[in-house]
């Protein structure tokens, strides 16, 4: 069974319901860390708390989301070893996997995506990471920026 990792901000948390649903109906694990009001927090610390969980080990992939998704996978994308997505539609999140191994995904509460938010997780989830060279060698380069 896969097990998912996820932490939104307060401008997340109605999506956060719908992602953690949809998740369980596929029979995934849900490792919710938060938030679980609406009361302000900073979606820097609720990335760092994401991605340290999921560097722990026993993830398959994480999820974070704030109001347009775009600080938190600033944030997550901080730390080393996290690959964090932003898409904006199924193309993007199935390239974000098969081509450059992501291991999270960022959405935005308050977007209006043109494809459901679940639509984006299921072609994520489906698609294989890609053993071609030149995607691997990509991915690799990604892995050293961050290494200081």
């Amino acid at each position: 069974m896969k097990k998912i990792v996820i932490a939104v901000d307060h401008g997340a948390f109605e999506l956060k319901k719908r992602i953690i649903a949809h998740i369980e109906k596929k029979g995934y694990e849900v490792d919710d860390l938060g938030v679980f009001s609406t009361d302000s927090v900073d979606y820097p610390d609720m990335a760092k708390k994401a991605c340290d969980a999921f560097l722990q080990g026993g993830y398959d992939y994480g999820i974070v989301a704030c109001g347009t998704g775009i600080g938190i996978s600033i944030s997550a994308n901080k730390i080393d070893g996290i690959r964090c997505a932003l898409p904006q539609n199924t193309f993007a999140a199935r390239m974000a996997r098969e081509h450059n191994n992501a291991n999270f995904l960022a959405f935005g509460g308050r977007i209006d995506y043109p494809e459901s938010v679940e639509a984006m997780i299921d072609a994520f989830d489906d698609a294989q990471v890609s053993q071609e060279e030149r995607h691997r060698r990509r991915v690799e380069k990604l892995n050293a920026m961050g290494k200081k």
